[in-house]
C-alpha cells in the first residue's frame, strides 16, 4: 500500500509519544500536519533537525522550534528509584508505550530500552521517585526503536479502547438489569388496574 502523507510524516516523528505538540500522541500531530492544522514546529524532542525534515518533505522552509511547547535537549530514559517508590502505579497508567512494569503495592520498573523518554510518568509520580538519565545516542537516534515505540503505542491504544468498549458494555447492562424489574412492575401495575376498572366499571 502506497504510504499516505500523514504516514511519512509520522515516520520522521521520534514516536516518543510525549504529547508536548498538543496531539495524543505522533500520529495524531501527523495527521494535523498533512492536514494543514498544524505547523511543523510543535516537536521538541524532535528539535531543530525534524523540523528540518519535515520541512524537506513539505517543500516548506525551516522554522525555529515553538518553544512554548518545550525546549530541545537531550533525550532521557525514566528510571524508578526503588527505594522510594509506593506501588501506586499512576507512572503505569501514564506511560504510553507500557515501558514500565510492576503492580499495585509493589515495586515498579522502567523497562530502558522501551522507554522513549515521554517524561509523562514524572509528574504521574506522587513521591518524585522517576529520575532521567541520558538516553544512549544510538537509542535516541534509532529508527527502528522509534518504530517499535510507534506499534507498542498502537497496541496500548487498542487495548485501552477494547477495556473502555467492554466497561460500557457491562454499565450497560447493568443498567438493564436495574430497569427490568422496574418495567415489569409498571406491566404489573397497568394489569391491576385494568382488573380494577373491569370490576368497577363505575
Amino acid at each position: 500500500m502506497t504510504p499516505t502523507l500523514a504516514d511519512r510524516i509520522d515516520d520522521l516523528l521520534p514516536q516518543t509519544q510525549c504529547e508536548q505538540c498538543g496531539f495524543h500522541g505522533c500520529r495524531p500531530y501527523a495527521e494535523a500536519i498533512a492536514a494543514g492544522e498544524a505547523a511543523i514546529d510543535r516537536c521538541p524532542p524532535g528539535g531543530a533537525l525534524g523540523i528540518a525534515r519535515l520541512a524537506a518533505l513539505l517543500g516548506r522552509p525551516a522554522i525555529p522550534l515553538d518553544t512554548s511547547r518545550g525546549v530541545e535537549k537531550p533525550r532521557t530514559l525514566a528510571r524508578v528509584v526503588e527505594a522510594d517508590c509506593i506501588g501506586c502505579t499512576k507512572c503505569i497508567q501514564v506511560c504510553p508505550v507500557d515501558a514500565i512494569v510492576g503492580a499495585s503495592k509493589q515495586m515498579h520498573t522502567v523497562i530502558a530500552d522501551l522507554c522513549t523518554g515521554c517524561e509523562l510518568c514524572v509528574p504521574a509520580c506522587p513521591v518524585d521517585c522517576i529520575a532521567l538519565d541520558p538516553m544512549p545516542l544510538a537509542q535516541a537516534g534509532d529508527k527502528a526503536h522509534a518504530d517499535a515505540a510507534r506499534t507498542r503505542f498502537q497496541r496500548r491504544e487498542r487495548r485501552l479502547a477494547h477495556d473502555r468498549e467492554q466497561r460500557e458494555r457491562q454499565l450497560a447492562a447493568s443498567k438493564a438489569d436495574v430497569a427490568a424489574p422496574t418495567a415489569r412492575n409498571a406491566v404489573l401495575e397497568a394489569l391491576a388496574r385494568a382488573k380494577a376498572k373491569k370490576k368497577d366499571p363505575t
